[in-house]
């Protein structure tokens, strides 16, 4: 999870995040790959549940909230508001919509003026890690 705070996180990198700590859990308890255990048998096995997604967005929106407090450098590559021409082709998916769509902040424009106030950005991540994923 190094670094995980500047991820952008698609829906096939979510699925391999979640098939990596399936993974991880199976190799703790020593569950054979060849044997027929569904992930959520793995997770009552283990007494858990998914966590990866939930810490990673969690941090994301921690590091978000402090950066955008800045107002430097950071908050202008961060929120993608540099000048100059757009690249051709398929707009690579910034940081900030990812984090949108899991706080459900409705626009982005929304989030960024949330993250000025600290209590209430706190309680906006509060809320989306007990929601879940």
């Amino acid at each position: 999870m190094y670094g995980c705070e500047a991820w952008t996180i698609s829906k096939q990198t979510q699925k391999k995040l979640e098939a990596t700590e399936m993974w991880f859990l199976r190799r703790m308890l020593r569950i054979s790959w060849t044997a027929k255990k569904t992930n959520d048998t793995v997770l009552e096995e283990a007494h858990t549940t998914r966590l990866l997604i939930s810490k990673i967005r969690k941090r994301q929106a921690t590091f978000f909230g402090h950066v955008m407090r800045r107002e430097k450098l950071e908050n202008l590559v961060t929120t993608g508001m540099l000048e100059g021409k757009r690249s051709r082709g398929k707009q690579r998916e910034k940081l900030i919509e990812g984090l949108t769509d899991w706080l459900k902040a409705g626009k982005s424009l929304e989030a960024i003026e949330a993250t000025k106030d600290r209590k209430k950005w706190t309680t906006m991540i509060a809320n989306a890690v007990k929601q879940g994923t």
